[in-house]
């Protein structure tokens, strides 16, 4: 049974220029699950070193149009960086699959990397090495001390503008500049 997503699932957090010296400064993350257990996203704008042709050679994954195998592989988090995470369009058709809502789903299972790499993938994917977590609690509390913003996430944003542009295309979607925002906050 699948559960009721939360307010922040399908959200994007954006990093705020306070989180400047952390593994997160200028970064923004697709929560893809967030509980009662705490949230797991995956950071949309950071490539990794690898190609998906490298993924794909080290598992020992044949065939592959050579504009897929030349895709980035982003570095989606510092928690399991050993781990391949796809964030796609294209329904259930996977073995470990689990809806995001809106059309996204998370993928952590080979068979999406050999139907990729066969032609037969989702329209629209991306491969990120690691993801992000957050304990029961620890996201609101960043929230709360003004650590993110958060926005609606789009297809154009996850999947279509250059991985560089994001986090200031995604500042924008809610009507904010950085470059008119302090690199500090606090409360008054």
């Amino acid at each position: 049974m699948q559960q009721e997503p939360t307010p922040l699932t399908r959200q994007l957090l954006i990093a705020l220029p306070a989180l400047a010296q952390t593994n997160f400064s200028r970064s923004v993350a697709l929560i893809c699950q967030h509980d009662e257990d705490g949230a797991l996203g995956i950071v949309v704008n950071r490539p990794s070193e690898y190609t998906l042709g490298d993924v794909l050679s080290q598992m020992g994954i044949e065939g592959g149009d050579p504009a897929v195998r030349g895709q980035a592989v982003l570095a989606g988090g510092p928690v399991h960086q050993e781990r391949g995470f796809v964030l796609h369009d294209g329904g259930v058709r996977w073995t470990s699959t689990v809806a995001i809502g809106g059309g996204l789903y998370l993928t952590t299972s080979r068979d999406i990397l050999e139907s990729m790499a066969a032609g037969e993938g989702p329209d629209h994917a991306l491969v990120a090495l690691g993801c992000a977590g957050w304990a029961p609690g620890q996201l609101e509390k960043e929230l709360a001390e003004n650590d993110w913003l958060t926005a609606p996430a789009d297809s154009e944003l996850l999947f279509t503008l250059p991985l560089e542009t994001r986090w200031q295309a995604a500042a924008g979607r809610i009507g904010v500049d950085f470059a008119h925002l302090a690199d500090y906050t606090g409360h008054a």
